[in-house]
């Protein structure tokens, strides 16, 4: 079978289609040709894979073939099983007939036989030739036709078509589609099944000695023609990878040497793409293939069927695996191939994958991951290539002119050097080209020693300098490298002295013998090392030798040629990875570019490129290879004068690590801004100095202000610049925490600020901030015309600390000012009484709330009826919550928690203007003001009878005091507060008649209530009597011996007098006084903390000749008194049901004369006198009256008249309340007798019970 392999290939290079045979048993095809073929290819055909799963092809071409051709006669019936996939699929009867007996007695025979063979897909298509016009000829075919279907068509399938040749017929054409289908399918399910067997029986076999890889391959191969002719181009793929497996099996098993190829002419160009760039006869190898050859016939099969399948993203993804494999074949075999085969390979592969891939994609076409994916991969074989070139570039001399970037001396430190069995030896006739090679090498030896020792690589206008030996891969060449430093300026003089090759040359020019793997070594002490000239000589005339292809071979013809195709890789990956995913690898290769574009003099383009490439750089932290990149931007921009560009390479520079550049270079970075910051330019620029200048706040504890607090804000500034720099001005943002898209207050700095190198403490004024949070947000500054701004954290501390600042702890606040609250409270210390008209204590309390009160001003002003008593102190006292208690002794003051010392408890402050300032060991500690005050009062205290008890009104004894204290850094926080004092008499005087004696002598009781929460001491007690009074047998006092009375808080006491009726005072005397007075004098016991006390002047007295009594003088009035009532008011019974809420009750009240008015000795006050005034008084919120209140009722003057007053009420409570009283107003209440007294409470049902009451329960 592996004979026919010529054969096979020339079958399958000339066969592209399905094809169907065309039986023409009535010479119709000549007609019917063009109407067959003008309805080509199939629109819609359901053919079945390989799975037997049914698949749509469209457009699927057929090629019509006579069965009397010669491409179907010519072959043997073994050529024909060997070749099936060429037979036809389909097999086309043409009849024409419009006899019916011809039909039976010719053209039914003949078909027989044609179709007797079970092994071809057959059908019949019936031509008619007549006319429309022609009714006989129409009905005879007809019939004819009738009879045929008869014939040949069954009901399970139908296997004649009628074609009208004069009428148009379009369900025919639809009819010969499908049966065309039919007949494809049925017949490549069979052949399919036939090369599935066969490939099986030959697979079970692959590993015994018998097995013939090219029989496999042809069986194989013709599955794989087949699916691809029928367009299932998915299965034809599959068969592809199946071979290429089986083959990576078989080919390196043990036993077998076979050769790897790769030596006939072009193979240095990749045929990647190209299946039929060899015959398969010449890359056979008895039983199989080589492999140099054959796998790269087997990919590019695959790719053909991938470019149908329009996948050109899976060639790539496939093409670069590929490469990569294929190259590490091409390693193990290359001291065997020429030189440098691998790279020359590679490069080409690159290119022609790179070629054919962007000419089948087109953008839009396939989802945006997979098309930035395939972008990616066009970037890896451009950056693929563009290594491999650069090596070769090295191997003849053109390393340096290649830039020195960390990513090409990455790329070459990991590709391997070429390592050929022998080195290239040089050429007898290369003598010239090693003398030119010399000349050029060290004309840039002598450029680069100048530049190394001469030029001022900083600041900033320097190149880059690398001495191009370091690369790893020419480590070897050092040596010879230092040689030529040392004999440079010889060599060169005698090169100028001849122009000729002298004869010492031409002895180092000859031929050396080739050594293994390394220029530099040698067998034997004869033999010296190439130089390194013609090591470059050498490798470019074996390059030439390997080359094949003339334009790269032109690409290393000369230094111009080289960079040109250098660059246009390099911008080919750099496009391609800005497209992808990678952009960060286009970036880096922007940087490339930017290196040739700054040597041929393009800044503008380089500047452009270096500035993506230090934005990479510094985005992702690499400081090292931002300080290669940096001073080449830096260059072009002071070259194209952007100033603003340079002046942020410059600070760029500085905020890199130090250990980078010398202090030296710093701080000419740092003149460089300056000098640029203070000279004309027209605009300020501004610059994000973030990494230069870094801030944090102080270690501690925020800043706690309160709302409207000003204050003063310490920041830390860590500066990066070497020297120190004067910043004409300075502001801190900060950021409310709550809030953030309001942005921050700034806070500027007053003036200019020195920064000096490392840690920096700035205070900032800090006016009343809004309630919240705050963080450092943004420092700005000026310097010049440089306006900068910062918004990092210092990393000021160890990780663990608070100063530690970092993007991945939570920036901490450094200022908080809290919401509106009560800072401070001011309060009486007091509640209870004080003397009136006497000098007291005013208690008032002051409490800081967390907030301290250093410095503060405290006004103080008294309402109308108070006086601040000037000529003594304020006192100022810390207070505890212990001090309110009356008892309480200064001991039990507890100082443990003040903190203060014992000594600054106390003090005595002086009011001025109004105002005291507060001591500063008050300030965070609570405090009580003792102020002293008098309430000035010119009434007279009148005491009550016990019959008509008089109503103490609280507000005449009520004064106020206004109090602002203002407190704050600035005293910008002011709390104002009026407190009350209630000032009353030390007594309640209450008189009564206790006994009238037989003699007339009246016995008065007095009865004193203590009014203050002290104890009273009544050393003494007179009374002075109005006119028509006299004292009985005493002189108007009470005995001695009952003083001193002591009176307790809240206490009683009482004293008696004896006094009568002056009977020889006429009736119409004027009165002289008309007030009895009583006198009392007393001293007082009291705790200014509980209320009424010594007085303050009483205190201050030097001697008991000097210390001032207290007396207390209350007017009472003396009338004669009744003790014989003349109206007595009874309270009838209720009804005998109760009362009940809701329902209406009368209550009734008997008012009876109990003497005639004319021997009353009380006349009521009332115009009318058989009329009595009367007035019900109830609780609205218990009773409701249905009735008047008040009013009249007629009362006749005689003794023994009554009269009963009724009023309707309605109860609204239930429970024990206080029923309605009946009250006299205009007849004192000695007068009136209660009998039968009225029920102090009655007793009041709840309503009864009623739907209208029910609540339903939850």
């Amino acid at each position: 079978m592996a004979n026919y392999l010529a054969q096979f290939q020339t079958i399958k290079n000339s066969c592209d289609r399905v094809v169907a045979a065309v039986e023409d048993v009535s010479d119709l095809w000549p007609t019917v040709k063009d109407l067959f073929e003008e309805h080509q290819p199939l629109k819609r055909a359901f053919l079945t894979n390989k799975t037997r799963n049914p698949v749509l092809v469209e457009n699927l071409p057929v090629e019509f073939i006579l069965t009397t051709d010669a491409r179907l006669r010519s072959r043997f019936p073994q050529e024909q099983y060997l070749f099936w996939f060429r037979e036809p699929y389909a097999t086309i009867v043409l009849v024409t007939c419009e006899d019916l007996d011809e039909f039976k007695n010719i053209l039914k025979p003949r078909l027989k036989l044609i179709v007797q063979n079970d092994e071809r897909e057959w059908f019949i298509v019936f031509v008619s030739k007549a006319h429309p016009s022609n009714d006989q000829a129409t009905k005879s075919v007809k019939k004819v036709y009738a009879k045929l279907e008869v014939e040949f068509s069954s009901k399970k399938r139908e296997r004649c078509c009628k074609l009208d040749v004069h009428g148009p017929d379009a369900n025919f054409w639809e009819d010969l589609e499908l049966k065309i289908t039919e007949c494809i399918r049925n017949t490549l399910d069979r052949r399919v099944q036939f090369y599935e067997d066969e490939i099986r029986k030959l697979s079970e076999q692959r590993f015994m000695p018998i097995w013939n890889f090219c029989n496999f391959f042809i069986l194989k191969e013709s599955l794989a023609f087949i699916f691809e002719m029928a367009h299932l181009h998915e299965d034809a793929l599959r068969e592809y990878d199946e071979l290429e497996l089986c083959y990576l099996e078989t080919v390196n098993m043990p036993g077998k040497q076979r050769d790897f190829g790769g030596f006939d002419s072009e193979d240095d160009q990749a045929a990647l793409l190209k299946p039929g760039s060899k015959p398969l006869t010449q890359i056979v190898q008895d039983d199989s293939f080589r492999e140099f050859d054959f796998r790269q016939y087997l990919f590019a099969c695959q790719s053909r069927l991938l470019f149908k399948l329009n996948r050109p993203f899976e060639v790539s993804s496939r093409g670069y695996s590929f490469v990569i494999s294929f190259a590490k074949a091409l390693t193990l075999h290359e001291s065997v191939l020429p030189f440098c085969m691998r790279e020359v390979w590679v490069i080409t592969a690159c290119l022609a994958l790179l070629d054919a891939t962007a000419s089948h994609h087109h953008d839009g076409v396939v989802a945006p991951d997979i098309e930035k994916e395939f972008y990616r991969l066009q970037g890896d074989l451009y950056s693929l290539s563009r290594v491999k070139f650069m090596r070769l570039g090295y191997l003849i001399g053109y390393g340096t002119d290649i830039e020195k970037s960390p990513l090409n001396s990455a790329c070459l430190s990991m590709l391997p050097w070429p390592k050929p069995a022998v080195w290239p030896s040089l050429p007898a006739d290369a003598s010239s080209e090693v003398l030119e090679k010399e000349r050029l090498f060290f004309k840039q030896l002598q450029e680069l020693s100048t530049l190394v020792f001469n030029a001022n690589l900083y600041p900033l206008n320097h190149l880059s300098f690398y001495v191009w030996l370091t690369e790893e891969g020419l480590l070897f060449l050092l040596a010879i490298f230092l040689k030529y430093l040392m004999a440079a300026q010889v060599l060169l003089k005698g090169l100028e002295a001849s122009p000729r090759t002298p004869s010492s040359l031409k002895v180092q020019a000859a031929p050396m013998s080739r050594t293994n793997s390394s220029p530099g070594n040698f067998e034997s002490p004869l033999d010296r090392p190439m130089r390194l000239a013609e090591i470059f000589v050498a490798a470019e005339h074996a390059l030439r030798l390997t080359i094949s292809d003339h334009d790269l071979l032109m690409t290393l013809s000369s230094i111009q040629d080289f960079e040109h195709k250098y660059l246009n890789l390099t911008k080919g990956a750099a496009e391609n990875y800005h497209r992808s995913w990678w952009k960060r690898h286009g970036v880096v290769l922007d940087g490339e570019i930017a290196a040739v574009c700054f040597k041929h003099g393009k800044y503008d383009l380089a500047a452009n490129s270096y500035e993506k490439v230090c934005a990479l750089y510094a985005g992702e932290g690499w400081q090292d290879l931002l300080a290669e990149v940096l001073p080449n931007l830096a260059e072009c921009q002071k070259i194209l004068n952007d100033q603003a560009g340079y002046m942020s390479s410059c600070v760029r520079l500085l905020s890199l690590e130090k250990g980078l550049f010398s202090s030296k270079e710093r701080q000419a970075f740092q003149s460089e801004v300056v000098n640029l910051a203070h000279s004309e330019m027209k605009n300020p620029v501004p610059l994000d100095v973030s990494s230069l200048i870094t801030f944090s706040g102080n270690t501690g504890p925020p800043l706690q202000l309160c709302d409207g607090d000003p204050g003063d804000l310490s920041v830390t500034v860590w500066s990066g610049f070497p020297d120190d720099i004067t910043l004409d001005s300075l502001s801190l943002t900060l950021v409310a925490t709550n809030n953030t898209d309001e942005g921050g207050q700034a806070l500027k700095s007053s003036a200019a600020t020195l920064l000096k190198p490392g840690r920096n403490t700035i205070t900032f004024a800090l006016p009343p901030q809004k309630p919240g949070s705050y963080v450092l947000g943004v420092v700005t500054g000026q310097i010049g015309r440089l306006r900068f701004r910062s918004h990092s954290f210092s990393k000021g501390g160890p990780a663990d600390s608070d100063d530690f600042m970092s993007y991945e702890k939570p920036t901490r606040p450094i200022l908080k000012v809290s919401k509106p609250r009560a800072l401070v409270d001011l309060a009486a210390a007091v509640s209870s009484a004080l003397l009136i008209n006497e000098a007291q204590w005013i208690g008032i309390i002051v409490r800081p709330i967390d907030y301290s009160l250093k410095g503060a001003i405290l006004h103080i002003d008294t309402g109308p009826g108070l006086k601040i008593e000037d000529t003594y102190g304020i006192e100022m006292e810390r207070y505890t919550e212990t001090d309110c208690d009356a008892g309480a002794p200064k001991a039990e003051v507890s100082l443990e928690d003040s903190p203060v010392s014992p000594k600054q408890d106390s003090e005595v402050l002086n009011l001025c203007d109004g105002k005291i300032v507060f001591s500063e060991w008050a300030s965070n500690v609570s405090s009580i003001l003792w102020v002293p005050v008098r309430a000035l009062s010119e009434k007279l205290s009148r005491g009550s009878s016990s019959v008509t008890p008089l109503k103490q009104d609280i507000l005449e004894g009520m004064r106020t005091v206004a109090l602002k204290l203002e407190f704050g850094v600035h005293h910008n926080q002011i709390f104002e507060r009026t407190i009350a004092a209630h000032f009353t008499d030390p007594f309640d005087v209450t008189t009564r008649v206790a006994n009238k004696c037989n003699d007339g002598t009246l016995v008065v009781q007095v009865m004193l209530h203590s009014l203050v929460k002290a104890n009273l001491l009544v050393l003494d007690s007179w009374l002075d009597l109005q006119d028509g009074f006299v004292h009985g047998q005493s002189d108007g006092r009470p005995t001695s011996t009952f003083f001193p009375l002591d009176v307790s808080p809240g206490s009683r006491a009482a004293i008696v007098f004896s006094i009568c009726l002056d009977k020889t005072m006429s009736s119409g005397k004027d009165l002289q006084l008309q007030e009895s007075i009583l006198n009392i004098k007393y001293g007082i016991h009291g705790d200014r903390a509980a209320g009424a006390h010594k007085p303050v002047d009483a205190n201050h007295s030097e001697t008991e000749t000097e210390r001032r009594d207290l007396v207390f003088k209350s007017a009472i009035v003396l009338q004669r008194p009744v003790l014989d009532p003349c109206l007595t008011v009874g309270f009838l019974p209720l009804a005998s049901d109760g009362l009940r809420v809701g329902k209406l009750i009368t209550m009734q009240w008997r008012v009876e004369r109990l003497k005639d008015l004319k021997e009353s000795e009380a006349v009521e006050q009332q115009n009318d006198k058989d009329e009595v005034l009367y007035e019900v008084n109830a609780n609205s919120e218990n009773w409701m009256i249905a009735g008047r209140k008040r009013g009249h009722v007629s009362l006749s003057e005689e003794q023994g008249s009554r009269v009963v007053i009724s009023i309707l009420c309605v109860p609204l409570v239930a429970g024990y309340v206080r029923p309605p009283q009946l009250g006299l107003p205009n007849v004192e209440e000695a007068n009136v007798s209660c009998n039968p007294p009225g029920p102090h409470l009655v007793c009041v049902l709840p309503p009864l019970l009623s739907s209208s009451y029910c609540v339903p329960v939850k």
